[in-house]
């Protein structure tokens, strides 16, 4: 469509998730019409991310040194881990303020269609944590879809035999929702989670 250096960078903003190629052109003339410290300012922050980043050595999460700021927080508890599917999702609990235990990022979900299989995600690094009997339970919070339900059902058979709690987070209606607009499957989740009120 275009010339050189211009189609080059449509190609490769194409070529982020999320990004089609009505975005990835949108992008490419944001950035050519943006003064030049700006544009610096963001390859510095891409060639910085690259060089400095890395994945904890524990549990997967992003991190600048061998250890991610939770693993090496001396105050979380150890005997509770929390399985996501990515670094994000840890950002996302993180968030809440409700968990105080350490994490395992699998680096993805089953998805058989995509190929990836038990063996492509970091599961042999978790069983490897578990071995040791420190941890007593593992929330399992992948994503409520297909894929993290397969996910969530195959690792629940791999830890149970270990006598390690296995937990899956409740999942059901948002708050502020419509029930009309809630598709089965939501539905289906929010009454098997329901619970007793009242007294």
């Amino acid at each position: 469509m275009y010339e050189g250096a211009v189609q080059d960078l449509i190609d490769e903003l194409g070529r982020l998730p999320g990004v089609g190629p009505k975005s990835a052109q949108r992008i490419a003339f944001h950035l050519l019409a943006a003064d030049a410290a700006d544009v610096r300012r963001l390859a510095d922050a891409l060639t910085e991310v690259k060089a400095r980043v890395q994945f904890c050595e524990t549990c997967g999460n992003v991190a600048e040194s061998e250890k991610c700021r939770i693993c090496a927080d001396p105050r979380r508890a150890d005997d509770v881990i929390c399985v996501v599917e990515e670094p994000k999702d840890v950002v996302a609990i993180e968030r809440t303020r409700e968990f105080r235990g350490r994490y395992h990022v699998l680096g993805g979900a089953i998805n058989p269609i995509e190929n990836v299989g038990p063996d492509d995600l970091r599961i042999s690094q978790l069983m490897t944590r578990l071995a040791d009997g420190t941890v007593t339970e593992v929330i399992l919070a992948t994503d409520p879809n297909i894929e993290g339900e397969a996910t969530a059902t195959y690792l629940s058979r791999l830890i149970a035999p270990m006598g390690v709690t296995v937990s899956r987070l409740a999942s059901g209606l948002p708050v502020g929702g419509d029930l009309e607009y809630a598709d089965e499957v939501t539905l289906g989740r929010a009454f098997e989670g329901r619970r007793v009120v009242g007294g």
